[in-house]
């Protein structure tokens, strides 16, 4: 401690006055005959604590301690009752908020041995303030901050129960309230006019008072205050005065009782600002309320084989952090739909579950969302259109995901329309059926009813996605598209883009009304050779097009920003490659009274996805111990 906080008294405070009696004003706390001689040191009692060069009692953040009046200096041993110093009273619990804000409770609190310490740096001896024998008065043995009155206290005013140790129990008392004074002023110290108070002490620390206690329990009760509010979340950084050991931070942000008190995270109250959807929560998980979601396409061909690597779809190298919601559909999907589900959660790890996975015939549908994420989702709900003539054959249709994220609406779809070269007829009419047959939302309120059209499924929602194999083409035949495709890679998108069906039809408002795709800056998705980067080499020749899309649509303008809009070129395990997009989407606040997910996912297929990522580590951990383990050959 530093020699200029050795007294924390005010330098304006003037030592008090003697009377004709003998005895100090009551400021002083003086006792009767014991007027202190300017020019000499003091002679301490046995048991009394020594000076340390503070000239007069001062104003000391230290409680003053209430002394019998009538106690004289004839024979205090035989006149003096026993005393007992009182614990710091129990704080008010409106107390426990503004030591927070102080960020009391993750200072450290100095320990007696600590405060006794000389400054020179030696140790002092443990359980005893000095030696048993008693030395003459020094300049630099007294504990910090303490006045004459307090140094001269007799030893028959000690608590009788403090045995063997002699003055360490009372040390301890008194270094105790010293110590956590100092702190504070040196906390506080800055602000003028702060009221000084002492650290908050539990009913149980306050019925066993420290200087009664061993120093196990000392250093129990101390760690026990210091831990107290550790768990203080990311936006309260360690003091620098905090204590030795590792501190542990929890990014869990504290719950005040009255918050919990005042509504119910399951029904909640009506208002945006107290549900669990609304914008309390909405602006600690997305202060700038946007998330980032990432949607992708993919027609599989039925093949059975899957890649043996999914990160390049999932986790493109072009995205330096994970999104937030993954939704992936598929056509023509594999045979083994659920080994597909496993693929998709093991790649994405324990840090994502699946919110929801459907199916309808050959199309696939898979909701992942980040775990922390899953109570703000209302409940999942699906459905299907087939537009194939003979509807029990579900190669073709499309397939419906609705649910309300906070408080906005989603709707994801995942389409496969007629194939053929010259079918953009047909093609427009499976948009038709699909609009007017998807029967979304059901039991999950519209956010804006008045805006939706009871013949158009897209104009329900707050944001919509729509993606999939729409198989629209490019016109002029196999020979100009790959004269097109020898051209620099901006020059033969644009040139292509010329010729794409789909984009001749979106301008003339015969299809996705109301929708916009992000600019394309890859090669056609369809359709190469299996394995290879060449595109189709059979008989059939058919021409390279964009056959694999992602639209979006907002009922909010500017709600949906595209960020990524690329395809992979590494995955070749279909004639179709995976088309991916990333998108940052606008978030609002919303209400808890609807269908709630309550945390709901696919358990079973999360504890799989862990195990499988657990057994590929160890085999990879493995791998280079048995490629120089060394072989040993025995000839019989």
């Amino acid at each position: 401690m530093p020699s200029k906080l050795a007294c924390l008294g005010h330098s304006e405070a003037s030592p008090p006055q003697p009377t004709a009696q003998g005895r100090l004003q009551p400021e002083g706390r003086m006792l009767k005959g014991q007027l202190p001689n300017a020019g000499q040191d003091l002679v301490p009692h046995p048991g009394s604590l020594p000076t340390n060069g503070c000239q007069g009692p001062e104003k000391s953040p230290v409680p003053p301690l209430s002394l019998p009046e009538g106690i004289g200096n004839e024979d205090p041993q035989a006149k003096a009752k026993p005393f007992t110093p009182k614990p710091p009273t129990r704080p008010r619990l409106e107390r426990a908020l503004s030591l927070d804000e102080k960020a009391w409770r993750r200072r450290r609190f100095r320990t007696s041995h600590e405060d006794l310490a000389t400054p020179s740096g030696t140790s002092p001896s443990r359980g005893s303030l000095q030696d048993e024998a008693p030395q003459p008065p020094t300049h630099t043995g007294s504990p910090p901050c303490l006045s004459t009155s307090l140094q001269e206290i007799p030893t028959s005013r000690r608590a009788q129960g403090s045995t063997g140790g002699g003055p360490s129990s009372w040390g301890h008392c008194i270094s105790g309230m010293i110590s956590t004074s100092l702190d504070l002023l040196h906390r506080d110290g800055a602000s003028a006019g702060s009221t000084t108070r002492l650290p908050a002490v539990d009913q149980k620390a306050a019925s066993n008072p420290p200087w009664t206690a061993n120093s196990t329990g000392k250093s129990r009760l101390q760690s026990r205050l210091f831990r107290a509010h550790s768990s203080l979340g990311p936006g309260r950084p360690p003091s620098p005065l905090a204590c030795d050991a590792k501190p542990s931070f929890s990014l869990l942000a504290p719950i005040r009782a009255k918050d919990v008190r005042s509504r119910s995270y399951l029904e909640g109250s009506l208002l945006a600002s107290g549900a669990l959807m609304g914008a309390d929560e909405l602006a600690r998980y997305f202060p700038d309320r946007s998330m980032a979601l990432f949607v992708a396409t993919w027609n599989m061909q039925g093949q059975k084989e899957l890649p043996p690597n999914l990160d390049e779809l999932l986790l493109p190298a072009e995205a330096d952090y994970a999104q937030d919601l993954y939704v992936i559909g598929v056509q023509e999907g594999c045979s083994d739909r659920r080994e597909w589900e496993v693929r998709l959660q093991e790649t994405l790890g324990p840090r994502y579950v699946t919110l929801y996975s459907t199916a309808h015939g050959a199309l696939y549908m898979s909701v992942l969302i980040r775990r922390d994420l899953i109570w703000f989702c209302s409940e999942v709900e699906s459905s299907t259109v087939t537009t194939r003539i003979v509807s029990h054959i579900k190669t073709k249709g499309a397939l419906g995901v609705s649910f309300t994220f906070f408080g906005t609406s989603f709707l994801f779809i995942t389409s496969h329309f007629t194939s053929g070269d010259g079918k953009v007829s047909e093609r427009l009419l499976d948009y038709s059926r699909t609009v007017q047959g998807l029967a979304l939302p059901r039991s999950v309120p519209d956010t804006s009813p008045y805006r939706s059209d009871a013949a158009d499924v897209t104009t329900r929602f707050d944001g919509v996605f729509w993606f999939g194999d729409f198989n629209f083409r490019l016109n002029g035949g196999r020979v100009a598209v790959e004269a097109i495709l020898k051209q620099d890679l901006g020059e033969k998108v644009s040139a292509l883009l010329q010729h794409d069906q789909l984009t001749q039809e979106m301008k003339k408002g015969s299809i996705f009304k109301g929708f916009q795709e992000p600019d394309i800056h890859f090669l056609p998705s369809y359709k190469f050779d299996i394995g290879k980067d060449s595109y189709d080499t059979t008989s059939k020749q058919r021409t390279p097009s964009y056959t694999d899309r992602v639209v979006y649509r907002s009922r909010h303008k500017g709600d949906i920003c595209p960020v990524k809009y690329s395809s992979c070129p590494g995955i070749k395990t279909s004639d179709h490659r995976p088309v991916y997009g990333l998108f940052r989407v606008k978030v609002r606040p919303g209400r808890d009274n609807i269908p709630l997910a309550a945390g709901k996912f696919d358990r079973e297929l999360y504890l799989i996805g862990i195990k499988r990522r657990i057994s590929k580590e160890i085999q990879q951990q493995q791998a280079p111990k048995d490629q120089h383990s060394s072989t040993i050959c025995t000839v019989s």
